[in-house]
């Protein structure tokens, strides 16, 4: 199933009507882990909290699962007391929780997979990424194992191929601008609403020896955004759906190479700070000209409130939120987001008790924990039932639910060989060592090798 959410629809709209321990091992360890084998009237979706197991004799063995996530900050913590919690109802398990730093952790969870060592429980965001394993054996099906309807269509869909569920979704994101309001004041500046708004912040700015955007893009991710955005504001929703299917326009198509123009003017503007390429993201190296004021703006996903509140939550009273500016003339409307689902949790078909870890997969997307998720760390459930009450929360959810168009991250929903190509060429954009042209004919010839037509 190569269509994943790119089309919002109705069902993302759902959003509107649901939102508005045990053993020792659980504490969490380092990358280098050891792999095992609404509103108050909202309805509450039917209960799948799994029932407590009986305890076992006091001389039977534990049964042990490892669970792999990337979570930070207070999403960590409510996993993990998730976790223990689980592992309070059912005397049997024995869960290992390896949280893992979200850059490496593709490589890693790759690698244990090729293997042969994989996690019982595995975070992944759904679409291409998680298909590879789907389609070498790899996962789990969790059809009739989970209730698919505890969860919104669009993010279930993200896991779904070949109508058979392969991971359940706990959050949704999208992807804004998130800015610092002082500076705003200070300059007489307002959250844009067209590009050339943006333009004529990022040139006052400069003026004054701010960093307009920050950004970190030693892993190609995050500036991969822009790309995204321009593409979609310039050429409409559809072009993506386009090029991806092999129904219309394609890769190499004149609104991804004025997108690739566009990212390079905001650069040869000085529109970021020097060195991005070689910054890193995870440890926080573009969060920080925001903390002290060197930078006003970042796009990023909206765990970003997360990490404010984790690393400097004396910043977050100073944290506004924009959506991405229209483009005159263009076809996209500043309504239409990019995002994803993550995380989704799948069970690996390896796993030695199968249907456990599948008691831990509800436990760990139940209503409980995603309701303290949104009211602890700003999260967007993609689990029915949720009412929003933090101010971010309910910020970020009503920009989801009235986008018509929900553009899904190009390196979750491509396959992983043109996802790479897609984000090593974007980085050569910003940096200024590939022409807009090439980078989109690069990606066209790889699409016509990997993309079935």
């Amino acid at each position: 199933m190569k269509k994943i959410i790119s089309m919002l629809s109705a069902s993302v709209l759902l959003l509107t009507a649901c939102g508005s321990g045990g053993g020792t091992s659980a504490a969490s360890k380092d990358a280098a882990a050891k792999p095992a084998g609404g509103s108050d009237k909202t309805a509450q979706p039917a209960a799948q909290t799994p029932a407590p197991a009986a305890a076992p004799a006091a001389s039977a063995e534990k049964k042990k699962l490892s669970l792999w996530y990337i979570e930070t900050g207070k999403k960590k913590e409510l996993i993990e007391a998730a976790v223990q919690k689980f592992m309070q109802s059912h005397a049997d398990a024995d869960v290992e929780v390896v949280q893992i730093p979200n850059d490496p952790y593709k490589t890693k969870l790759s690698v244990a997979m090729g293997g042969g060592t994989p996690p019982d429980v595995f975070h992944s965001w759904g679409g291409g990424w998680l298909k590879q394993f789907v389609s070498a054996g790899q996962v789990l099906d969790l059809t009739g194992k989970i209730s698919a309807d505890n969860y919104l269509p669009a993010a279930l869909s993200a896991s779904t191929f070949n109508s058979k569920i392969y991971g359940a979704p706990l959050g949704m994101g999208v992807v804004p601008f998130f800015y610092n309001k002082e500076i705003f004041a200070k300059y007489n500046l307002q959250p844009p609403q067209t590009y050339d708004d943006l333009l004529a912040i990022v040139d006052k700015l400069k003026k004054e020896n701010i960093i307009p955007i920050a950004m970190a893009n030693k892993t190609k991710w995050p500036a991969a955004f822009f790309l995204m955005y321009f593409a979609e504001r310039l050429s409409g929703p559809e072009i993506f759906n386009e090029a991806f299917e092999r129904t219309g326009r394609n890769f190499s198509d004149e609104g991804y190479v004025k997108a690739g123009e566009m990212i390079q003017d905001l650069v040869k503007r000085g529109a970021f700070n020097p060195g991005f390429n070689g910054l890193t993201y995870d440890t926080g190296q573009s969060r920080q000209l925001i903390y002290t004021g060197k930078a006003a703006m970042e796009m990023q996903t909206s765990s970003y409130i997360n990490n404010v509140r984790n690393e400097a939550p004396e910043f977050e009273s100073k944290v506004g939120i924009f959506p991405f500016p229209a483009i005159n003339g263009g076809k996209g409307k500043i309504t239409n987001v990019v995002g994803g689902v993550s995380p989704v949790f799948s069970v690996s078909a390896k796993s030695k008790y199968p249907d456990l870890a599948v008691e831990l997969v509800k436990a760990l997307t139940s209503v409980e924990l995603a309701q303290k998720l949104a009211d602890e760390a700003s999260a967007i459930s993609a689990v029915k039932g949720v009412n929003y009450k933090d101010p971010f929360a309910v910020q970020l959810n009503d920009m989801l639910s009235k986008a018509q168009f929900l553009q899904t991250y190009y390196d979750q929903t491509l396959p992983p060989e043109l996802a790479e190509l897609h984000k090593d060429t974007t980085q050569e954009l910003f940096g200024l060592t590939m022409t807009p042209a090439e980078a989109a004919k690069q990606m066209e010839a790889k699409a016509k090798e990997v993309l079935k037509k």
